[in-house]
């Protein structure tokens, strides 16, 4: 009976997902209310919709195997840099993107250039991760589904997909929003359960210590820099900020929640909110990451989403449930949205004549669109299975290209003095120095690439910033280096535009009222 448990969450919990998004079906009568809920979500819709997206098995067990491999600095970090990321979109850029009405980040340049090539431009930047991510969500799941009942990659995927596309095809935005509820509780309160009862387990927190410590020292770690708020110091701390938090305002999926908003007041708020509940679910991700090297030692040989459903299931099989059905939410949570945001673009970004449709064409566009992006996402995540390509290197290779447009984001509302040439020129130049950062890094690691004694200062540098400590440094370094000085540099040189200048600064403040095409 026992070994039915897991598959019975597994079913039910996929089940009730795809039902309570396709429940929804009828809201939505037109493109606007499939890809921004019709401006008509309040605080609690709009705090779970952002922080289940947010959250998805990188920052759950994904977390939680960084505790048990690095240490304890990997679940604060994470939870404070995802706080942190929500609360700066939140303060400073979800205001300006419902005023402008956006549907997606890039036509912020467009209503203000008159111009498409940058919004094209920010779309191709934000579809880079937004790809990775749709791959690692159909990925994730099939893994579990293979896992649990031996289902093969090649038709997990596709059920994967199925589930996904279809609550997100019917249920729009808000089919995503009442599903993200129903994700946040099971995240937070199966997480919270293992905890509090995985501590009591094993004799409370102080036997929890002693036995990690024992572990450590028996591996030969270092157990004051494990238990250590900083960890390995600074550099690692940055580029977790960096990758974490820099490319937020421009990841178009809070575009489509901020517009969704019924008014002004509850935006802040909700961003606050939901990096609240965003942050918690890492810090207790990765609590459950130190009960289990407690308990297994670090050389356990557990992986994946094990780490977290192994030691709750050795505690009973229906606590294993409640946290298998929380890292299930957790994929799944980030899933719909991101795909519903990915499709979004796709139409508005890619495909100009759809300006044209009428509200029932448009909302056809997205869920065609979403059908199709949804299953290719699929193929690739089976195709990937069979070439050993790390997908969580992908994952923050699509982070670090976020943050070109991000920073010409940033500069267009709080700096009236850019001009398209430079948002455009900055974002390509970041985006092309994140593409052959990350390029020139994989390939020396492929050359076994060394500087070793007697080496040259160029040798050294080159193996400092390309294979320090085996992966180089971020790439996202680069994409916000060359961005933040080339496009305030550009647009210095280059001619601005004022036509329609003092009618969007009017709009992005408050001051005046503006009016899109109607739907």
């Amino acid at each position: 009976m026992d070994q039915f448990i897991p598959i019975a969450v597994v079913i039910g919990y996929l089940a009730l997902t795809t039902a309570i998004g396709i429940a929804v079906y009828r809201r939505n009568t037109s493109g606007s209310q499939w890809a921004v809920g019709g401006s008509g979500m309040g605080l609690a819709m709009i705090s779970v919709g952002i922080a289940g997206t947010r959250i998805g098995g990188a920052g759950t067990y994904g977390v939680s195997g960084d505790v048990i491999g690095d240490g304890v600095w990997n679940l604060w970090w994470y939870g404070i840099t995802t706080f942190f990321a929500l609360a700066i979109t939140g303060l400073f850029f979800a205001v300006p993107y419902r005023r402008l009405k956006l549907q997606t980040v890039g036509e912020v340049f467009t209503i203000r250039f008159g111009s498409r090539r940058s919004q094209v431009l920010t779309s191709l930047c934000v579809q880079t991760e937004y790809l990775a991510v749709n791959i690692i969500e159909a990925y994730a799941i099939a893994v579990m589904l293979r896992g649990l009942m031996d289902v093969p990659m090649i038709y997990g995927v596709f059920i994967a997909a199925a589930i996904i596309v279809s609550y997100t095809a019917f249920g729009g935005l808000w089919g995503a929003a009442v599903t993200n509820l129903i994700h946040c509780i099971a995240i937070i309160g199966g997480f919270a359960l293992v905890g509090i009862l995985g501590v009591q387990e094993l004799g409370g927190w102080q036997a929890v210590t002693e036995r990690v410590d024992a572990h450590l020292i028996a591996a030969g770690k270092d157990t004051t820099r494990w238990w250590a708020f900083m960890g390995p110091g600074w550099i690692p701390v940055l580029g977790m900020f960096f990758s974490a938090a820099i490319h937020t305002p421009a990841a178009s999926v809070y575009t489509n929640f901020a517009t969704a908003a019924k008014n002004e007041k509850v935006l802040i708020p909700g961003f606050l909110l939901a990096g609240v509940f965003a942050a918690i679910m890492p810090i207790l991700a990765g609590l459950i990451g130190i009960l289990t090297l407690a308990e297994y030692g670090p050389d356990a040989g557990i992986r994946g989403y094990s780490n977290i459903t192994k030691f709750a299931t050795d505690i009973s099989p229906y606590i294993g449930g409640a946290a298998l059905a929380a890292v299930l939410a957790a994929i799944v949570s980030s899933g719909g949205p991101i795909l519903l945001s990915s499709s979004t673009m796709f139409v508005r970004d890619w495909l100009p004549f759809t300006n044209s449709y009428t509200a029932t064409e448009k909302l056809r566009a997205y869920r065609i669109t979403t059908v199709i992006y949804g299953f290719l996402a699929a193929i690739l995540a089976w195709v990937l299975s069979t070439t050993g390509i790390s997908i969580l290197d992908l994952l923050l290779f699509g982070f670090a290209m976020v943050v070109p447009p991000a920073i010409a984001i940033g500069y267009l509302i709080y700096w009236p003095r850019t001009t398209e040439p430079g948002a455009f020129w900055g974002m390509l130049t970041g985006y092309a120095a994140g593409l052959a950062w990350f390029a020139v890094t994989k390939w020396m690691i492929s050359i076994g690439f060394e500087a070793g004694e007697g080496a040259s200062a160029l040798r050294e540098t080159a193996y400092y910033f390309f294979i320090h400590q085996g992966d180089g440094i971020d790439p996202s370094y680069a994409t916000t280096l060359v961005p933040l000085i080339f496009i305030p540099l550009l647009s210095w040189f280059t001619r601005e535009q004022t036509e329609g200048k003092e009618r969007f600064y009017a709009v992005v403040r408050g001051h005046a009222d503006y009016e899109p095409a109607a739907e």
